[in-house]
């Protein structure tokens, strides 16, 4: 370099204390579920072991395991020797197969081309995101819905749209105000079926609706099935594509939650085309988004076949069997308990709480009453306010039957101790004959007691 030369100084390196500046995507990633617990002020009971009714995974506690067929494949797959290199980013075509067979059925086929093997469900909702909507368009989400949705979206600069879901109809969605929502920017429309948080499963005539709405506007679904197939006995489930003609569906779904297998990181995309609408572009998208990270888990992907193929049905129907006890159980507790109104569900592995806040006048909002509710007794349920829905709170049901007993036994001494009779008036004027008379009214308050509940 000459004498005459300069250097420019390099602002990420000037000086020892100098601030790296982090990307407008890492700044603009959030997640609320995260960002609210980390806010909350939990202090359990020191006379009371902590009770999680909060955490979404269903191994957590070690009551829900891969059944042995799931075990051995997986150890197969790693002592053949075959799958520690890289696989096509899209996954292996034998492992791409083994998926289209899982869910081909005449209304809906699927071939290994339809399928996009992915780093779980929430990288396969990532890439579906990212490969529809750009910068500034939006896409709907329920409400109370989850919230990875909307960490996702807004990292890449894509707006959210919440649509209503109507707890006194189990949750459907509120079509009039989703439609209202849709606007010359919208993308696509996410459904979560069966949902997380609500636990509801839409019947035929309700996604037939939403598909109706979906095509007046042109709009492809997202759709996120990772909990397909776990719904509650004497409830079924449809497969939003095997019931669309023209509207074009992604698929989202995984070995997670059936399986109870969340940290093997398996998801997959499946892309239902109508009418040639994903060909042109979404499909080279996503093909050329599945290279961001160089394709899946190939250890799993050498096992898929064998997963999906030879893990016995009583292995679901067992799982769900329990699943299912525990909603039952917790539904019919919180029903008695004073103040508390809960939504039965029908699958997935969750129950939403509706809470009378007027009744409990010293917490301004769920998100105190949860706060109180871990304090007291040491039980922690996600607040409404981590899926954009105050005055309720969310329960897993995945927790061995001792714990959850335990668990509702303590929420409704909670609500024993914090609840407010509604005031009634001592008196009241009437007229009687033209004349004012005052009626006293010796009746006695009612309040909504547990007190003829067993205590387990």
């Amino acid at each position: 370099m000459s004498s005459t030369q300069t250097t420019m100084p390099n602002p990420a390196c000037k000086g020892k204390t100098s601030t790296v500046r982090a990307s407008e995507f890492a700044k603009s990633t959030f997640n609320p579920i995260r960002s609210i617990v980390d806010s909350m002020k939990l202090n359990p009971h020191p006379d009371k072991h902590m009770i999680a009714l909060s955490i979404g995974d269903p191994t957590i506690f070690g009551n829900l395991k891969p059944h042995e067929t799931i075990i051995e494949a997986i150890q197969k797959s790693i002592s053949s020797m075959l799958y520690n290199g890289y696989a096509p980013t899209p996954g292996y075509k034998d492992a791409r197969q083994a998926v289209a067979d899982y869910y081909t059925i005449s209304e809906a086929p699927v071939t290994s081309e339809d399928v996009i093997l992915c780093s779980g469900c929430s990288h396969a909702l990532d890439l579906c995101i990212s490969a529809i909507a750009s910068r500034g368009q939006n896409i709907l989400m329920p409400r109370p819905g989850f919230s990875i949705y909307r960490t996702l979206a807004t990292g890449y600069g894509v707006n959210t749209k919440p649509y209503n879901l109507l707890p006194e109809r189990g949750w459907e969605a509120d079509l009039v105000h989703m439609e209202s929502q849709i606007d010359k920017n919208t993308a696509a429309i996410v459904v979560n079926n069966p949902s997380n948080p609500c636990g509801s499963v839409y019947d035929k005539t309700h996604l037939l609706d939403i598909l109706a709405l979906a095509e007046r506007h042109s709009l492809p679904i997202i759709a996120d099935e990772i909990y397909d197939f776990f719904v509650f006995k004497g409830e079924t489930f449809y497969p939003l594509a095997t019931l669309s003609k023209n509207v074009p569906i992604l698929t989202c779904s995984g070995l997670t939650k059936r399986f109870l297998v969340p940290g093997w990181r398996m998801g997959w995309i499946l892309i239902h085309d109508r009418n040639n609408s994903f060909d042109p572009e979404i499909r080279p998208g996503l093909q050329a988004l599945s290279q961001r990270i160089i394709g899946s888990n190939t250890l799993v992907q050498g096992a898929l076949p064998e997963i999906l193929t030879k893990t016995p049905t009583s292995f679901f129907d067992d799982t769900i069997a329990q699943v299912q006890e525990n909603a039952t159980i917790a539904f019919e507790q919180l029903q008695l308990s004073a103040g508390l109104h809960p939504v039965k569900p029908k699958g997935a592995m969750y129950l939403m709480v509706g809470i009378e806040m007027e009744r409990f006048p010293e917490f301004a909002t769920e998100f105190q009453f949860v706060e109180s509710l871990v304090s007291e007794q040491s039980v922690f349920c996600l607040p409404g306010k981590c899926f954009e829905y105050p005055d309720y709170f969310r329960i897993v049901l995945t927790v061995p039957k001792e714990q959850l007993l335990l668990a509702l036994q303590r929420i409704m001494e909670f609500c024993d101790d914090h609840y407010v009779e509604q005031k009634r008036p001592t008196h009241s004027i009437v007229q009687v004959g033209g004349e004012s008379v005052e009626i006293q009214h010796n009746i006695p308050n009612y309040r909504h007691s547990n007190s003829a509940v067993a205590k387990t």
